[in-house]
Parts: C-alpha cells; structure tokens; sequence
C-alpha cells in the first residue's frame, strides 16, 4: 500500500455550463506541463470528455459511475489507474449533486465515495455577493463531501472578483481565483462532427490559470494519502482457455469504449484492433468481435466501400461468431442506414435498417438496466437516430434507472447480442452472455 500524499481532487460546479470542462482540462494541461503525471477521471458515462482528458494527459482517463458500477468497483477502479500519478483530477458530471435520484450516482455521490475533495467552479457573469449563500450551501449540504474551494469563471472585472473574494470570506470558503471573460475560451459544439484524433491548444488557457488562479495552493489543500492499489487478482488453475477478441476502432465511427472494458478484454485474451474503414476481413481465429459505438453515420461511404470487412463479419456471424454490438456497433451490424442521401448498405446480420434522416432525429436518452443469462446489466443510451419500421423484438426486458420500463430492445440473433445501449460490463463475466 502507498502512503504517500498526493493531491486529489474532483472539478465540479453547481450546474452545467459553469466552465468545469474548461477548468478541468486547463488545470490538466498546466499540471502536466509543470512536469506532473496527471490521471484523469470522468464522473458517469461520457466518452468524449475522456478523449480530451487522454490527449492532455498521456493517460488514458477512466469513468466512474456509482449507477452502472458498485462503489466497491469504483474504488477499485479509482486504485488501479491512479498508480503512478502525482496527481488524481475527475472531472464531475452536471450539478454537483444532479443525480439519476435525487443526488444517488452523483458526482458528490462519487466524491464522498472516493473521499475527495471537491473544487466548485461557478459562473459569476450574473452574480457577486450573492454567491455567498449559494457557496454556503454547497460546503454544508452534505457532511461527507468536502468543498476544498471554489474558481469563478466568466468575471467582468478586478473589482466584480474583489466583490466575490468578499462572498467566499463571509461564505467561509477558500477562493482560489478565477477565470476572466474571454472569447477564446468560449468552446464549440461537441456533437456530430466531432474528430477525437485533433488535440486543441490550451495554451491561453493555461496562461490565464497560471496568471489568476492560485493552482499551487489548490495542490496543498487537496492533498491526502495516495489510494491503495487493488490486490492482484490470482491466476489459479483450471481457469478457461483465453479468447482471441477483435475489436473495432476507428476516430470516429467506433470510438465509444470504457478504458476499463478495454483492460479487461486484455485480461481475458488476446485483444486485435482493427478498422472496419480499412477494407480488410476480420482477424481469423477471432473468439469474439466486440463493435463499440461511436458515429458511423458520419463514415457510411468509407463502411459501405469497405466490402470485404461487411462480409467476413457477416460469414463469422452465419458460422455462429459471438459478436457484443452497442449503438454505433449495432447500426453498422444492420442491413443499412438510412440519411437524407439515401440507404448505406452495412453489415446485414440483422435484418433491420436504422434511419440517420434529419427529419426522423429522435433523442433516446438516460441509464438502462436489465437482467440477462444470470448477469444484472447496467449501462447508459444515447443517440439520435433511430430504427426504420417498427422496433425489433427484444430478449429481455429495459428498465430506466428508477425501474421504469423503456422499449430498448436487447437484440439476439444466434450468438449476436447488440443494443442502442452501451454496456457497463466491468467486474462482469460477459463471457456468461454467450
């Protein structure tokens, strides 16, 4: 076990489009250019936030959600990928205490359970003293979550932060500075589009951290002892032979992965990436060919020209290949995406078409559970597009996160299980699905 103390700290703030993104990656940024090993986390089950955390940091970032996953898992989670760093930085999710019930599976939730200190960012483009007993609540609402401080963005002037440097005294809670209002802050839009493989320049970012925020006292207020890496798990004997396990990876069409779900692959088998884009058959010998989402409706022409990687999946599938399909994985498994151009033809192994048209946008979204093969599953859905035609019958019953029942269907065609939600299988023996 380490004693050592390191820093530790989750960026929240009391509502979405405070500025945490920024302020977290920023406070990433000038960590790690100050020579620091940074881990990233990400409060619930955002991938695109953890692509930008990884580009920053040079470490992969690793969710944690007290819905999808047990508060034992995440500890344990929280030990293993924080091996090594000098500093641990989870960015949180919506409101501090925003929840899928009240405040359970929050980020205040995650933070009392990992027991980390909590740094607010707030908007301050309307307010000044008025912040005091926003603040004041905050730091007392909850005994086991700590506010170690707060970080104002968007202030007008020095005398609008002399303003709020008085609330947080009268508040009792430590300033640590702030963020002026500045245009090249101001961040686009993360939807459709979006292309991970691009890293943005924080270098005004940084300055302005550097330049009015006290990053050094942040460090010293949120020091505590290092988290205990979990014991090795044993070999044993008699354990199953391992698998040899395809998954696919592409920038943008199939990205969506949990680092963890990758990891565990790893302890499974033998783990090949391969790009579905590129127009090459499927490893042979694959065990299991594991199709994560992402944004295959923005990559139809390159998926639909690469023929021969639809048709060696398609004959895997006919010749009982198991294949774990989630969102974007599922469309592309399907007999075609429909858009305002037109019908892309994809993999054909299920017999359904799903439709991308502006007009048939729908959102589909919240945290999904179900029961299957003795396995209770846990996940989370989002997305626009939709089945074409009626929606396909399903092998098991979805239910929302209070136990409300969605019409999600879980889909199984031979040894294919594929679903619009994405999986939070960690811990899990998903080899239990087959």
């Amino acid at each position: 076990m380490r004693s050592m103390m390191i820093p530790q700290l989750m960026i929240a703030a009391p509502c979405s489009g405070s500025g945490k993104t920024t302020v977290a990656r920023g406070l990433m940024a000038l960590l790690k250019a100050e020579g620091m090993e940074v881990q990233p986390f990400k409060c619930g089950p955002d991938y695109i936030d953890t692509k930008f955390h990884g580009a920053v940091c040079a470490r992969p970032s690793v969710n944690l959600d007290t819905f999808m996953a047990s508060e034992a898992h995440v500890r344990r989670l929280y030990g293993r990928y924080s091996g090594g760093a000098d500093v641990c930085i989870a960015e949180g999710m919506m409101g501090l205490y925003d929840g899928y019930e009240r405040d359970k599976g929050s980020s205040a939730a995650i933070a009392a359970t990992l027991r980390m200190p909590v740094v607010l960012v707030a908007d301050a483009r309307s307010m000044a003293y008025s912040v005091a007993p926003l603040l004041s609540g905050f730091a007392r609402f909850r005994t086991g979550v700590r506010i170690a401080g707060v970080i104002f963005n968007k202030v007008g002037s020095q005398r609008h932060f002399s303003m709020l440097q008085e609330a947080c005294s009268d508040a009792g809670i430590e300033c640590f500075g702030y963020l002026p209002k500045a245009e090249e802050l101001t961040t686009e839009s993360r939807y459709l589009g979006l292309d991970f493989s691009r890293s943005a320049g924080y270098g005004a970012l940084v300055q302005m951290l550097q330049r009015h925020v006290d990053w050094r006292r942040i460090l010293e207020k949120t020091e505590a002892p290092a988290p205990a890496a979990p014991a090795a798990q044993p070999a044993g004997a008699g354990q199953p032979a391992a698998w040899r396990i395809a998954v696919a990876r592409s920038a943008e069409a199939f990205s969506f992965v949990y680092q963890e779900h990758l990891d565990q692959l790893q302890r499974m088998g033998t783990v090949t990436f391969f790009d579905p884009e590129a127009d090459c058959p499927i490893p042979s010998g694959t065990d299991l060919l594991y199709l994560p989402g992402g944004y295959p409706e923005n990559r139809l022409g390159a998926l639909q020209q690469a023929s021969r990687t639809r048709s060696s999946i398609a004959e895997y599938a006919a010749r009982g290949g198991r294949i774990l399909a989630e969102c974007g994985g599922m469309m592309y498994l399907c007999r075609s995406v429909i858009t305002g151009q037109g019908g892309a033809e994809m993999c054909g192994v299920l017999p359904y078409s799903v439709t991308a048209r502006k007009g048939d946008r729908k959102l589909s979204l919240g945290y999904r559970q179900f029961s299957y093969r003795g396995l209770e599953l846990r996940g989370h859905e989002f997305h626009y597009t939709r089945f074409a035609g009626a929606v396909p019958p399903s092998a098991a019953q979805m239910y929302d996160a209070r136990r409300q029942p969605v019409d999600t269907p879980l889909i199984r065609v031979g040894n294919v299980i594929a679903s619009y939600t994405h999986l939070y299988w960690g811990g899990q023996d998903i080899k239990q699905l087959f």
